[in-house]
């Protein structure tokens, strides 16, 4: 996957207004490797969010948005350059920035503008700027229930497929309301079959939206996925991603309405696209149960590097990488064929967290593309 004449997407700067650590900051950086050094427990995995959160207007490690605000503020603000160049038989054709901006107050809703003007609606910016981030705790999309697998895997699609996230979006809405509306019959001992029908009908058709796409996307990653796993690790075994959904049966929408009783009794749905699971197998086993801490690190980076590869194709330039803290917690074979990555023109522009600064410069050292050094605390 080596990328030669394709638009580059970079991000040359950023600053940051009372987001999380910091009070006020603001960074310029490289085109291509940017190292965050410093010690633990002083904001570089904040500065990392910050750029996720810069991108798809979020966190990437909490579901809140207020707790991004620093503690002792009553707003937050990002604000950043985005710049992207296409190239032509190595020859620079174009080149713009787009400035990005999102503020937040306590208590509001969170602004999201670009070149000063609003968005009419916020998940118009998810996939403009593409990126993949690699932490210790992604592991937990193995671990965790299928929630965390879930969230993954409509985070990877919504940056791919506008239509997806919005489709996405009206479900959860749906939802919301849908069990809001149990939770009161539940209450008033009382069931308007009518009322709750307008909200199960559309439910039931997103639904059905959202399944195609899901089991077309695994279609299309698994073979990704596979290659790169197989690179990993040396083809030492067979892995697997196996999408389970009850709402792919012909039946669905007859089995739902059945379940009417059941969701009364239950107050929520229990049945739709929010129960739908991803299992991750071995060798034919369950990666969770008998996959090896080695194996799961390696089907994890797989998934992330083929979430790259596959981003790169649709948007025609590479995804921001964000790769925090992963030195302490890859052997050196995995880490020598990140770095190489960063070499052959695979990777764009790369963000690098680390602790040990050394460490760092060194396995940096003989790296043949501009690498700029931030560090944190001093």
């Amino acid at each position: 996957m080596v990328l030669i004449d394709t638009p580059l997407m970079y991000l040359k700067k950023i600053s940051l207004v009372h987001f999380k650590s910091y009070e006020y900051s603001s960074f310029e950086f490289a085109k291509r490797v940017n190292c965050i050094v410093g010690e633990n427990g002083i904001g570089k995995t904040n500065l990392l969010d910050a750029i996720y959160f810069l991108a798809l207007t979020k966190s990437s490690v909490s579901n809140q948005d207020a707790l991004s605000i620093n503690h002792e503020a009553e707003f937050m603000m990002l604000e950043g350059e985005f710049t992207i160049s296409d190239f032509s038989n190595s020859q620079l054709t174009t080149h713009n920035s787009q400035l990005i901006t999102i503020s937040l107050q306590r208590g509001q809703k969170k602004a999201v503008l670009r070149d000063k003007k609003a968005y009419e609606r916020i998940s118009e910016h998810i996939g403009r700027f593409p990126v993949v981030m690699l932490s210790p705790n992604d592991t937990d999309i193995i671990r965790d229930g299928s929630e965390e697998r879930r969230k993954f895997f409509d985070g990877v699609i919504a940056q791919l497929d506008a239509e997806y996230l919005e489709n996405l979006l009206q479900y959860n809405r749906l939802l919301l309301q849908r069990n809001s509306l149990l939770k009161q019959f539940a209450e008033r001992n009382y069931v308007d079959d009518l009322l709750l029908d307008v909200y199960t009908d559309p439910l039931v058709e997103v639904a059905i939206k959202l399944y195609h796409a899901r089991n077309q996307f695994i279609i299309d990653f698994l073979p990704l996925f596979k290659k790169h796993y197989a690179t990993l690790s040396d083809a030492r075994e067979g892995v697997a991603l196996i999408y389970e959904s009850e709402v792919g049966t012909p039946d669905f929408k007859q089995v739902f309405r059945r379940n009417r009783q059941r969701d009364l009794a239950a107050q929520r749905t229990t049945m739709g696209s929010h129960k739908d699971d991803f299992i991750f197998e071995i060798n034919n086993f369950t990666l969770r149960k008998f996959g090896s801490q080695g194996q799961q690190k390696s089907f994890v980076i797989a998934l992330k590097l083929a979430q790259f590869e596959m981003l790169t194709q649709a948007k025609g330039f590479p995804p921001m990488l964000l790769l925090d803290d992963i030195f302490d917690k890859l052997d050196d074979r995995r880490i020598q064929q990140l770095i190489n990555m960063m070499t052959d023109g695979t990777f764009s522009q790369v963000f690098i967290t680390d602790a040990r600064p050394e460490r760092t410069r060194q396995l940096l050292n003989n790296l043949e593309v501009e690498v700029r050094y931030f560090e944190i605390g001093k």
